[in-house]
Formats: structure tokens, C-alpha cells, sequence
């Protein structure tokens, strides 16, 4: 079916015309609602099935592959003896280092956004409104450090921060386990989820109304105080909300740099289950963790709704514009600076530490990831490469699946229960990695889902981090979709897959492929989960890094400096395509 036929525009005209029509009836304009052509009970039905029906693939995956594993572990540790025993949550809670657990948890996760939202929002300002060559390559090295191992970005602080770091050997300054270590590393990774989400939708808000109100007598800041913040409002909620989520159940990067004397929940969990095996404290904390994250995702879900609701959009590429005036010229110094001594300079000191060899600068520790070192591998640990690639070409392709089929249903007009399970679709971001890793192993283990020998653990366990990234990004661009192209090609018989295909597909396929590039960038990153589930003759390139910075020597640690190196040129390599991919109609959060 072609859309620029004559006939689909009479229709889409038909369908929800400009303007009242005369009723033949009567002598006066016909109700609007009146003027659309009714679907009958059939077309309703028939469109809430395709609904359901898409649903289904989604909500069947993650209630084998995320709920029943949660549930599995959660329930060994809370039933024994043939009964449950929930007083154990109580008995977990009056422990005082518990306490003190869930008190630095939420304490740090609050410090963090607060602290991520003062920095990144300037940035988010400079890439909206402001065009300076070089923006695309700063969007991309932005947002590495998001797609980064948590242990990659612990180490990288560590050697930054801490005895012989950079800041001693210069200034004698150590801030290595401490909380300012811990918040800075936050930010670091979270610095491109503000100035993604808030940039985004800044970039597409009309200036022109900021600039009636000044027109009006409006100061600048008073402009910008009642016109443009209301706007920003739900996108800098909803970003700063992420940011709280991701913080919250942080998990390599306070193990490594918070010391004995800090610890999220997270890592406690992962303390409790995999040291001291105390499964019922484990149990009670990650269903504490789980209230938590749902309670944050059901308030990120109403923010969303509100930022689609927002003012009028109009081009990005139209709102940006050289800097002019000396206050944007300096705000765009300050952030180019921020960019260089926040961001690049921990990855630089990857690179540095990657080629720091005892013999001098050079490429030895590289030339060792050849050959196994009979102890720490059983392969060469250069082959976690192809393993990793291996892996989230699989995740990504699983992801895509149910991410776009998912997506495709959330795009309609849906009730209650589909915004619940848009909200659901997020919960493996904030789950306990730790936990749905180990229940993968309790609970994948007898048939018709005997998993524990096969190698699709991983990328199942990978996928479930990059449905959400999918999602998120098809989403907003779906639900941009104008609902009268397809209502026009359903009059002209269309049935739903056809319109999926002549109307959705089109104006989709760019954010597929931005969402699939995501989704594989997640995967090879990810480490919470893979670390239980990766078998020691396949590692991916995440576990090989924290197996090699869990041995003593310099050789050790100079492999796992040159993995993290080829991670890090991976990963942005793999967001500079997207960024050529990315349009600047592109709406999706991410």
C-alpha cells in the first residue's frame, strides 16, 4: 500500500478532518467527534487482540526469565521447613549494620543525583540550544562512560584518586574510599542520562515562546522560570529519577572504592550470597531493593506520561545555534572543561595504566592477552573478545524481538494495565543484578528449563538489561506516529501487519537500529548477572577484567587495564555509529 496515494489522504482526511462538517440532516456543523468515521465493535476487538497478542512474547519472557528466577531465590531464602517466614524482616531490619546499609544507600543515591543534576544540567543547556563543531563526537565520548563496566570505572577512579593516583603523585590529594569518590564515580557514569533525557526534550522546545515572553517584558531568568522550566520539568524528574535508580542499587563501583566502611544494598546482597551465604538476609534485602525500585519506576512512568504531554515540539536542528554572547561562550568553556576533567580524564588514565609497563611505555601487556597464563584463564584472555561479541550479538538480537514487540503494543492507546507493564519492562535496571544471576542457577536448572550447561544464560541474562533501552527508544518515536495514517490505511482494508509495515516500519527502522546499538553496547558491559553465570573457558570481557584485578601482580593488573581499553574504543566506536545513525528528530530517551 502506498501512503502517498490520493486515495489514503481522502481517507486520513475523512477520518479526522480540519474542521466541523455540515450534517445533511440538519442545518448546522456536526459535533467533531461525530465527523469521525466509527471503527466498528469488530476493528476494536481485532485491535486490542493484535495488542494482546504483541504483549505476549514480552510478558511470557520476562515471567520465565525475570520473575520466576527472582521469585526462586527470594523464596529459598524466606521458606524453610515447609513454611514461609516472613518475621525474618523484621529480625533483618533491627540489625544495626543493616540499618546502617539502607541508611548510606539512600543517602548516597540522594547526594548523587543532586550532585549529577548541578553538573550535567549546564551540559544539557550547551547541547540543546548551542551547535559548536565537534557536538556529535562530545555526544558520543558523553556517553560512554554509561555503557562501561562498573569495575572498569572503580578501577579507573581508584588509580585516579588513590595512593600513587594522579592526584597524589601531583598535589598529594587522596580521596580513594571515601564518599566523594564514590559520588564523583556517579556522576561520571550518569553525567549522559541528564544530558540525554533533559537535553532531548530541550532541543525540541520552540524557543519562540521564551522569546514572547521577553517580547512581554519577561526577564531572562524570568523567562526561563515560567515558560521553559515548567516544560523541562517532568524530563529533568524523570531523568533524575534514572539517575536515583541507577545510584541506588550501585554495585562495582562502591565494592571497590567504598571500602570495608561503605556498602549499598547491592553489595551487601552479594555479600550475603556469595560470602557468608546467609540466602534469608540476602532474600529480605532484595525484596526491600525491589519495593524500592518499583516505587521510583511507578513515579518515573507519571513523568514520562507528563513529558509527552509537554509544550509544543518543533525540529531540533532549528533551536541550535553558535554561541552568542560572551555568557554562552563561557558556558560552553566550562563544559567542554567538565567533560575533559570528568570524563576523559579517568579514561585516560586507563590508557596510560594500559601502556605503564615495567620496561617503559609500550604495548606489552597487550601482547600478553595472546596466551593464558595457566592460573587466571583457561583460554587466552583475548579470546573474551570474540566471546563478549558473541554473547551480545545474541543479547541484542533477543532484546530487539521482544523490545520492539513490546514497544509496538505500548504505542497504541492503552489502559491501566498496559502502563503497568511499560513501568514492569523497567524493573531489571534496578533488580539486584546479583540476584537474578543467581536464580538463573537455582531456578534454570531442572527440565523443560534446564539452562545451567547451555551458553544462552548469558545473553538471556544480558537481554533482560537491553529490552529496556529498546523500549525507551522506539516508544516516543511510535507514539509520534499521526494514529490518522493508520486509521486511513485500515479503510482501505489494510490488515495490522500490513499498517505496522506501510506506516510504523518507516518511521521506526532509525530508532530500531539506534535501540539495537544501545542494547549491544549494555550487554557488553554487563557484569552483575554474567559474573555468576560466565563458564571459566568463556568469559566475557567484563568478568575477565574483575578475575584479573583479583590477583596480585603487575601483569595482572596491565591486562586488565588494555581489556578495559579495547571495552572502552568498542563501546565508542559503537555510539559513534549511533550518533550518525541518530536524526535530530530522533525523541527517544537514550
Amino acid at each position: 500500500m502506498d501512503l502517498d496515494r490520493p486515495e489514503v489522504a481522502d481517507a486520513a482526511e475523512q477520518t479526522a478532518g480540519p474542521g466541523p462538517r455540515k450534517d445533511p440532516g440538519r442545518g448546522h456543523p456536526a459535533h467533531p467527534r461525530q465527523s469521525r468515521i466509527r471503527r466498528p465493535w469488530s476493528g476494536a476487538v481485532r485491535s486490542a487482540a493484535v495488542r494482546l497478542g504483541l504483549l505476549a512474547l514480552p510478558a511470557a519472557f520476562f515471567a520465565v526469565f525475570f520473575a520466576y528466577p527472582v521469585a526462586a531465590i527470594v523464596g529459598r531464602g524466606l521458606h524453610d521447613g515447609g513454611r514461609w517466614h516472613p518475621a525474618r524482616l523484621g529480625e533483618v531490619l533491627t540489625q544495626p549494620d543493616i540499618r546502617h546499609v539502607l541508611w548510606f544507600t539512600t543517602w548516597q543515591a540522594c547526594a548523587s543525583t543532586a550532585l549529577t543534576l548541578l553538573i550535567a544540567l549546564p551540559a544539557a543547556y550547551v547541547f540543546a540550544r548551542l551547535d559548536f563543531p565537534g557536538k556529535r563526537l562530545l555526544r558520543a565520548v558523553i556517553t560512554v562512560p554509561f555503557v562501561l563496566p562498573t569495575v572498569v570505572v572503580g578501577t579507573a577512579f581508584l588509580a585516579l584518586l588513590g595512593r600513587g593516583g594522579l592526584l597524589d603523585t601531583l598535589w598529594g590529594v587522596r580521596l580513594d574510599t571515601t564518599v566523594w569518590a564514590i559520588l564523583l564515580a556517579h556522576v561520571f557514569f550518569n553525567y549522559a542520562v541528564v544530558v540525554r533525557t533533559v537535553g532531548g526534550l530541550w532541543a525540541q522546545l520552540d524557543p519562540r515562546q521564551e522569546e514572547a515572553a521577553r517580547t512581554l517584558g519577561a526577564s531572562r531568568l524570568g523567562a526561563f522560570r515560567q515558560v521553559t522550566l515548567p516544560a523541562l520539568g517532568p524530563a529533568v524528574a524523570a531523568a533524575a529519577l534514572m539517575v536515583f535508580l541507577f545510584t541506588f542499587t550501585s554495585f562495582g563501583v562502591v565494592q571497590i572504592l567504598g571500602g570495608p566502611g561503605f556498602s549499598t544494598l547491592e553489595v551487601e546482597i552479594y555479600r550475603q550470597t556469595a560470602q557468608i551465604f546467609d540466602l534469608p538476609t540476602a532474600a529480605v534485602l532484595s525484596l526491600i531493593q525491589f519495593a524500592a525500585v518499583a516505587a521510583v519506576l511507578a513515579v518515573h512512568a507519571w513523568t514520562v506520561r507528563r513529558r509527552e504531554s509537554t509544550l509544543r515540539l518543533v525540529d531540533a536542528a532549528r533551536t541550535a545555534r553558535p554561541p552568542r554572547g560572551a555568557a554562552q561562550r563561557t558556558l560552553l568553556g566550562v563544559v567542554l572543561t567538565t567533560v575533559l576533567l570528568l570524563l576523559l580524564l579517568p579514561l585516560a588514565v586507563l590508557v596510560e595504566r594500559s601502556l605503564d609497563t615495567p620496561g617503559g611505555h609500550g604495548f606489552g601487556y597487550y601482547r600478553a592477552l595472546t596466551s593464558a597464563d595457566g592460573g587466571t584463564f583457561l583460554v587466552a584472555p583475548l579470546t573474551a573478545v570474540a566471546t563478549s561479541f558473541g554473547y551480545a550479538l545474541a543479547a541484542t538480537a533477543l532484546a530487539v524481538v521482544i523490545g520492539s514487540l513490546a514497544a509496538t503494543a505500548l504505542a497504541h492507546r492503552a489502559g491501566r494495565l498496559t502502563r503497568t507493564f511499560d513501568a514492569l519492562l523497567m524493573l531489571p535496571l534496578g533488580v539486584s543484578a546479583v540476584t537474578v544471576g543467581f536464580g538463573f542457577l537455582i531456578a534454570l536448572d531442572e527440565p523443560p528449563l534446564d539452562l545451567r550447561e547451555s551458553w544462552l544464560l548469558v545473553p538471556l541474562a544480558q537481554a533482560l538489561v537491553g529490552v529496556p533501552f529498546v523500549v525507551r527508544t522506539m516508544l516516543p518515536v511510535l507514539r509520534a506516529v499521526d494514529p490518522r495514517l493508520r486509521e486511513a490505511a485500515a479503510v482501505l482494508g489494510a490488515a495490522p501487519l500490513q499498517v505496522w509495515r506501510e506506516v510504523d516500519w518507516p518511521m521506526a527502522r532509525r530508532a530500531l537500529l539506534i535501540s539495537a546499538g544501545f542494547a549491544c553496547a549494555v550487554s557488553l558491559g554487563e557484569f552483575g548477572a554474567t559474573v555468576f553465570l560466565a563458564r571459566p573457558d568463556r568469559p566475557t570481557l567484563p568478568v575477565a577484567v574483575a578475575r584479573l584485578l583479583g590477583r596480585a601482580g603487575d601483569l595482572n593488573y596491565g591486562q586488565a587495564m588494555a581489556l578495559s581499553v579495547i571495552l572502552m574504543a568498542v563501546c565508542a566506536l559503537t555510539l559513534l555509529a549511533l550518533e550518525h545513525a541518530r536524526t535530530a528528530e530522533h525523541t527517544g530517551e537514550f
